[in-house]
């Protein structure tokens, strides 16, 4: 039995999802699931580039050994080093000991970390614009370092002009069938997912991601097969250009969220008000959030998408609520950078949050603040309706 998807005459998706992950990387939740992608070139030599994660094992190799058909594997492209994709190496290499690993520096020193079998007489380690002949085929290495680890690079093979990515342009979401993004509604059902994964998985290293799109530019490329999600062979314009943005943390559109964090729901109330005076005025493009009832991931992914950001917290301990602080140290952590913010800070007795919140906000890079902090003592008073109402002003004027 096999699960395979042609691509081109002679090259396979043999990949497997899995639904019942529940958080990817331990981390991050997938109610969609997720892919794990591998690729089978059969030419005079045949080539695996990479392999996949350990619950998905067993469709893997039964996929493998249907493609290979009795032939010898003679090359295993290992284009990132993550459990995710290589943690089926090992056994791997008991089942086809005659395959040469293609390596780079970087991931020939991970393999020995993760593994124990005799690495150096199996690998072939290549450089940035190394190429590799197998027939018909001609693979070109590029380096894509800490896209999103240090030993990552890309495949490129220049007969099909088809790009193996690695994690770029990958998304949460397991495959049902449909493995080219031109088989789906990708724009409404995988985008979300797309940019989340993106944001949270990559987005803090957006210079490198940079620097690989513009290694990628010079190819001409009419296909791309990332590691995980569907696979580009249409449109691929449209999808490069969101990572573009993503990369150089441009908004994706005009819009405000609103994350809040409140403790007896006076703080959700200022947040309400504001979000309804926004409205008021025309923004169309308003999403809000409990930071305690909704992860983080989320409300990052929308950050790189949306142009402004109001945070409201209550506080507590004379600190930041907490669930607004651990969103905010992560949006920090991920570089995220170019929003206009605003703050709206309660507090029975000492209001702290706005002045912290403020702190941490002013350490990222081209952070436009809209002043003043909008304080709020125990419950809305008029003095303060009417604050939110120049609020929802100044950010209008600033949209």
């Amino acid at each position: 039995m096999h699960c395979t998807r042609k691509l081109t005459d002679d090259i396979f998706w043999l990949g497997a999802s899995d639904r019942r992950l529940a958080l990817f990387e331990n981390a991050f939740p997938i109610p969609r699931g997720i892919s794990y992608n591998s690729y089978f070139i059969d030419d005079e030599k045949t080539v695996l580039l990479d392999t996949v994660d350990k619950a998905v094992s067993g469709r893997f190799f039964e996929n493998l050994e249907f493609l290979l058909g009795g032939r010898p594997l003679d090359y295993a492209v290992i284009d990132h080093m993550e459990p995710d994709h290589c943690a089926m190496l090992g056994e791997l290499v008991l089942r086809h000991p005659e395959a040469k690993l293609i390596v780079n520096a970087k991931t020939l020193a991970m393999i020995k970390q993760f593994f124990d079998f005799d690495v150096d007489s199996r690998s072939v380690i290549v450089n940035e614009g190394d190429t590799l002949c197998t027939g018909r085929h001609t693979l070109n290495f590029y380096m894509a370092p800490m896209v999103h680890w240090p030993e990552v690079m890309v495949t490129y093979d220049s007969c099909e002009k088809i790009l193996f990515s690695a994690d770029a342009f990958g998304t949460f979401g397991a495959l049902g069938g449909n493995i080219f993004a031109d088989e789906v509604n990708f724009e409404a059902d995988w985008l979300p997912d797309a940019r989340r994964y993106y944001s949270n998985i990559v987005g803090k290293y957006g210079m490198q991601v940079q620097a690989l799109l513009k290694k990628t530019c010079a190819l001409e490329i009419k296909m791309i097969c990332p590691l995980h999600g569907p696979v580009w062979r249409e449109n691929l314009g449209w999808y490069v250009g969101k990572y573009q943005k993503w990369a150089a943390w441009e908004p994706e559109e005009k819009g405000v969220i609103i994350p809040y964090g409140s403790i007896y729901g006076n703080t959700a109330n200022a947040a309400e008000i504001l979000a309804m005076k926004l409205a008021g005025r025309g923004i169309r493009n308003i999403q809000m959030y409990d930071v305690s009832s909704t992860h983080t991931s989320y409300i990052i992914s929308d950050s790189f998408r949306f142009s402004h950001i109001v945070f409201a917290s209550a506080t507590y301990n004379m600190d930041i609520f907490s669930a607004m602080e651990v969103l905010l140290l992560a949006l920090r952590a991920h570089a995220l950078q170019n929003r206009t913010v605003a703050f709206i800070e309660n507090g029975t007795w000492a209001p702290q949050a706005g002045k912290l919140m403020r702190e941490i906000v002013s350490g990222m890079k081209n952070m436009t603040i809209i002043e003043p902090v909008v304080t709020i003592r125990s419950s809305i008073k008029p003095e303060q309706e009417a604050e939110l109402e120049m609020l929802a002003g100044a950010i209008a004027a600033a949209m």
